[in-house]
């Protein structure tokens, strides 16, 4: 595999009435072509701005964001959202409650003739198990075959990297977990490139090939599960990491009738 997504010495700032107040700092950080990254961390710690930043959506104050061979953004320069064949999954899946599945995944595929659009469709309905649902409507669905149609929609126009923003956060925990095996399966047979945000670190873990632990604008530790569990960078990733799997059984043995 080869570097394919590359964050160099981010810096991302909010205008308020005092100045500039930074958000993220000196952030870097790459991904190989096919992997799924993700950055995890709790609220406001600037994860979701990064992703923006990725989108299109925020413009750098320093360093560079490249994909491929393309510069996706650089300070003075910003190549728009919709020139960048970026893909999105949001934390409310933003369906079009007045189309029907098909339509909805079919979306952003104006552009394609009918019969090649309709054979994409029918593969993505087959990929994420949504086969016999097309004519029905969001309100008809789950939150979990919803977010099958999220994510389905965005994999439509075969974009080169795939952006979710704590996509799993409106499910309960069962629904979720089962989720986030499914997607990367998904990612994983389709070959697509991923970023991922979220602050569960169950969701980071079932999902991800690496891992950002990220602590006020900046990249603790960048690294594998494996290497997170075994090899904390320092007392913050350790702590991080301990805290968030005794909450994560304690909400299993809540969830199983035991002592919470």
């Amino acid at each position: 595999m080869s570097e394919f997504l590359k964050l160099d010495n981010v810096t991302l700032s909010y205008d308020t009435p005092d100045g500039l107040a930074p958000v993220v700092q000196s952030l870097s950080l790459s991904l190989d072509q096919g992997s799924i990254g993700c950055l995890l961390g709790a609220s406001g710690c600037g994860k979701t701005t990064v992703l923006r930043a990725i989108a299109g959506f925020e413009p750098l104050r320093t360093g560079c964001i490249a994909l491929g061979q393309t510069c996706l953004s650089e300070v003075g320069y910003r190549l728009a959202p919709e020139r960048r064949n970026v893909g999105m999954m949001f934390q409310d899946y933003a369906l079009f409650p007045h189309l029907t599945v098909e339509n909805n995944i079919a979306f952003g595929l104006r552009k394609w003739d009918k019969t090649r659009r309709k054979q994409r469709v029918s593969e993505l309905l087959a990929l994420t198990g949504l086969e016999g649902s097309g004519q029905r409507y969001p309100h008809e669905l789950s939150g979990g075959q919803q977010q099958r149609v999220a994510l389905a929609r965005a994999l439509a126009p075969e974009p080169d990297l795939l952006l979710l923003d704590e996509p799993f956060s409106n499910l309960d925990v069962d629904t979720r977990e089962r989720l986030a095996f499914e997607v990367r399966d998904i990612l994983k047979k389709t070959g697509h490139t991923a970023v991922l945000v979220t602050h569960n670190q169950a969701e980071a873990f079932a999902i991800a090939d690496r891992i950002g632990v990220m602590q006020q604008g900046h990249i603790v530790q960048w690294d594998t599960p494996h290497g997170l569990h075994q090899h904390p960078a320092n007392d913050f990733v350790a702590d991080f990491i301990k805290r968030e799997t005794l909450m994560a059984l304690r909400a299993q043995a809540y969830l199983r009738g035991g002592a919470a």
